[in-house]
């Protein structure tokens, strides 16, 4: 039987088989044995082969899940816990909404270059949404205002909403129809409050900004994929009339996969010489650079060093790029990027 991974709550997953049904499952015993170095083997977006349930009654019932299908795509980054593992957020995505935001809490530089250079090595676009416009003083306002000048130079569009007063919220949903979007940001950037705003059926429970810290808080706990069209029930998971189609594999309609607020963003499985090709401003001068192999650090001749020094590559991308060739150094996997 073959579905798709709607859910994932760590130990269980809920499965929408092609036939339409809801399945909870959990992955048979030898799974995590096929040298997927991952703490979630099986993620949201899946494809995956299921066995049918057993008889109702039987001792140990339940439905497992076997095999999963070749993912085009998926974002991916290293887990917190183990360092030589991975986690993946979501699997077989359109494209991908970073939420982030100036203040309360203040996402950094280099935890947005990290997520873009994972999208770009995993092909998956990404927008960038500034929330929290109606929080910031004419000082952050000029500071969140140079930050999108910064990304759409580079080519990545950029939106700028209050999800808590509904500014913008709405225009996003035009960016959102007919795709399969993963929403992701740090914790308490306000993602579940932009769901809330877009879904209000999904009654996404949401927390307040810890003033100790100004850093948010998890109320996301689990990722799951939840439709944009108006749910005539109250789970907001997969509702409406579009179904899946065997045929085609995927999911026609538009649906967010809400996933779990993250601190840190670690890259996996990125050998240094191809993380140039993933800074699109970078890669655009190190064509210019005198030698092939240049790691853009010391070497003369290097255009991107140039650039760098003319700021025609903005500082902080350049320490972003310095930090994920060190990524290889596997005492800096806990750090908060």
């Amino acid at each position: 039987m073959k579905g798709l991974v709607v859910k994932n709550t760590g130990s269980w997953y809920t499965v929408r088989t092609d036939d339409g049904q809801l399945l909870d499952c959990k992955i048979k015993g030898n799974f995590r044995l096929r040298g997927i170095r991952s703490t979630n083997p099986v993620a949201v977006g899946d494809r995956v082969t299921i066995t049918s349930p057993p008889s109702q009654g039987e001792v140990g019932g339940g439905s497992f899940i076997t095999d999963i299908e070749d993912r085009h795509n998926y974002i991916i980054r290293k887990s917190i816990n183990l360092s030589k593992q991975s986690h993946i957020l979501a699997a077989n995505v359109d494209q991908a909404l970073l939420v982030v935001t100036v203040t309360r809490p203040q996402t950094s530089t280099t935890f947005i270059d990290r997520f873009l250079a994972s999208a770009e090595a995993y092909r998956v676009p990404v927008v960038l949404v500034f929330n929290k416009t109606d929080l910031l003083d004419d000082d952050e306002l000029r500071y969140q205002q140079m930050m999108i000048q910064l990304y759409q130079t580079i080519g990545y569009e950029c939106r700028a909403i209050s999800a808590t007063q509904g500014d913008g919220v709405e225009q996003l949903r035009p960016l959102l129809e007919g795709k399969i979007t993963l929403l992701s940001g740090n914790s308490g950037v306000g993602k579940s409050t932009i769901i809330n705003r877009l879904v209000p059926e999904a009654n996404l429970r949401t927390a307040e900004i810890s003033d100790a810290h100004n850093t948010g808080m998890h109320t996301t706990t689990f990722s799951e994929m939840i439709s944009l069209q108006e749910t005539p029930s109250d789970s907001p998971c997969l509702g409406g009339e579009k179904e899946a189609s065997p045929k085609q594999g995927r999911l026609e309609g538009s649906y967010l996969i809400d996933t779990p607020g993250i601190k840190g963003f670690g890259t996996f499985d990125m050998e240094p010489e191809e993380i140039t090709g993933y800074f699109k401003d970078i890669f655009h001068y190190s064509k210019e650079c005198r030698f092939s192999n240049c790691t853009h650090t010391h070497e003369p001749g290097c255009a991107v060093l140039k650039a760098v020094e003319q700021h025609l590559i903005a500082q902080s991308r350049y320490q972003s790029y310095l930090s994920m060739l060190n990524d290889k150094d596997e005492s800096k996997y806990r750090e908060a990027y």
